[in-house]
């Protein structure tokens, strides 16, 4: 028998009517391009996919990811672009054109009051090495793995302020009840 999902009050089961659905990706919202693609691209070595530019709307979208090694990537941007929303873990940075000339332009990070959106996670192999990786860039900690009562996490922010958790999986096995 193969595993059908944890049980908890709500949960209910999949119909056939949502085979084949999928997360593909979830969307920041940034100020300046080419600072938060610098941060991805740099600390956490994701590839840009495709940019999606909307002139009428005054917006753009980059779609990034960390591709496995060997994966192939379509060169032909039509394929490309349908290869892209048909894969997981994608993060979509969306830029207003023009926030990054507006000085005092912020995005609420979703952790300062009022609460809502938390972070986005990556697992790393090492995270005694993505610590220091992290340091060696003059990444901003907003937790280390040492601190707080949850060890073996990581937080730390990215270039717009959103938190980002970073944890080592099999580190993890005993955390929660």
């Amino acid at each position: 028998m193969s595993f059908e999902g944890e049980r908890h009050p709500g949960v209910q089961a999949p119909t056939r009517d949502t085979e084949g659905f999928r997360l593909n990706h979830t969307m920041l919202r940034i100020k300046d391009p080419e600072k938060a693609l610098a941060f991805y691209t740099r600390v956490f070595g994701m590839r840009v996919l495709r940019r999606l530019d909307f002139e009428e709307m005054q917006f753009s979208l980059y779609f990034l990811a960390r591709p496995e090694p060997g994966e192939t990537v379509p060169e032909d941007v039509g394929e490309r672009t349908v290869w892209t929303f048909s894969q997981r873990g994608v993060l979509e940075l969306t830029h207003n054109w023009g926030t990054e000339h507006e000085q005092d332009f912020a995005y609420h990070d979703g952790n300062a009051e009022p609460q809502g959106f938390g972070h986005i996670c990556f697992s790393v192999p090492d995270l005694e090495a993505a610590e220091a990786w992290f340091d060696a860039n003059d990444v901003t900690f907003v937790k280390r793995s040492d601190q707080g009562k949850m060890k073996n996490v990581i937080f730390v922010k990215d270039v717009d302020g959103y938190w980002i958790e970073v944890v080592q999986a099999n580190r993890l096995a005993a955390l929660g009840d």
